[in-house]
């Protein structure tokens, strides 16, 4: 089983970290694209919240959007920062989503997403976004998705060892997301996730996220294909864009 694992804005004082400078650089131009009168989808993990950080900080020196937050978390704090939330009856369509993720593949832009829980959520502001604009560190970048992170699969927890027996007779191998104390992890959703070897299985991201699509008890899946349109990679240099190969 696996384990889950004073306010600044993205302007300030590049720290020490080579990873924490190249968080930095990369929310701080992810920041810069949010312009006035936008609807804004707002990530989740340590990049989104700096991102956010940034984003409240022009709302207070004027900047007018409205936002849809992709976890509770970065709802509270764009609430607490006093970014105007929005919510999809009233906002059917975004101009932007800013987000992070867990792996990139070059060339593509594909995405794993969702190790910070929020996958179901993510993918339901960014699905309905003009443009999705990832900002990551250069350790994000792969040449083949999954190479570094599992992808977690977010299930109903009624039946889900049923469900883990299907993902497993597919070759994914899943293995429950757990606390320390052993517990499963719940999502904002109330669900459970279970992580799945992609490399492992034998298959394509395509593939594997119409293998996830059919099972039963699968609420939803960490691959996010085909959606990127941007990737903003930070270093203490600077930055590099990326776009999608066509």
């Amino acid at each position: 089983m696996s384990s889950s694992s004073p306010q600044d804005s993205a302007r300030t004082a590049v720290p020490h970290d080579p990873a924490e400078a190249a968080k930095r650089k990369a929310a701080a131009y992810a920041a810069a694209q949010v312009q006035d009168g936008m609807a804004v989808g707002l990530g989740s993990g340590t990049t989104s919240k700096l991102v956010i950080d940034e984003v409240g900080r022009r709302v207070k020196e004027g900047l007018r959007i409205k936002a849809i937050a992709t976890s509770i978390q970065s709802h509270h704090q764009a609430v607490a920062l006093g970014i105007p939330i929005t919510n999809f009856a009233e906002t059917p369509r975004l101009d932007l989503a800013v987000d992070g993720a867990d792996e990139v593949q070059r060339g593509s832009l594909s995405l794993i997403k969702g190790h910070g829980g929020a996958l179901l959520r993510e993918k339901l502001v960014e699905i309905i976004a003009d443009r999705l604009l990832i900002a990551v560190d250069p350790r994000k970048i792969v040449d083949v998705l999954g190479s570094v992170f599992q992808v977690p699969v977010e299930v109903v927890p009624f039946g889900w060892e049923s469900t883990a027996k299907r993902l497993r007779d597919l070759g994914f191998a899943p293995e429950l997301r757990v606390h320390e104390d052993g517990k499963p992890y719940i999502t904002d959703g109330q669900h459970y996730i279970l992580h799945c070897d992609l490399p492992g299985s034998g298959l394509s991201p395509e593939d594997a996220a119409e293998a996830f699509n059919r099972t039963v008890g699968v609420v939803e899946h960490g691959l996010f294909l085909g959606m990127t349109s941007q990737v903003v990679i930070g270093s203490a240099e600077g930055i590099e864009i990326l776009d999608p190969a066509r």
